[in-house]
């Protein structure tokens, strides 16, 4: 049996940097995408979910400066509107991926 040639080391281990791995694309897009496109393209491809998340905080910061205020009628509301918002944006999610999947099965 051949004895193995000497082993040369690749490129050192990079904890920051994902693995390589032969075959595998992390991403489709060929470029690197920064923060602000990302959100861009996400906003675009479904504008429910941060129109849900917005009108969850404004609930949420509503309704806190109502309870601070005293007016404890007022905050409750808002405590359940904040709860109506936060099902539309998870309904948003689901029905944006639903759409996403029968987009790519198609």
């Amino acid at each position: 049996m051949a004895a193995p040639g000497p082993v040369t080391p690749g490129a050192p281990f990079e904890p920051a940097q994902p693995p390589v791995i032969e075959g595998f694309s992390p991403s489709i897009y060929s470029t690197q995408e920064s923060f602000k496109e990302k959100f861009l393209r996400k906003t675009r491809e479904n504008p429910m979910v941060p129109i849900g998340c917005l009108g969850t905080a404004a609930a949420l910061t509503y309704g806190l400066y109502c309870f601070h205020r005293g007016q404890s009628h007022c905050s409750q509301l808002m405590m359940r509107t904040r709860i109506a918002a936060q099902g539309f944006t998870v309904a948003a999610i689901l029905l944006g991926l639903a759409a996403s999947a029968m987009k790519s099965r198609s």
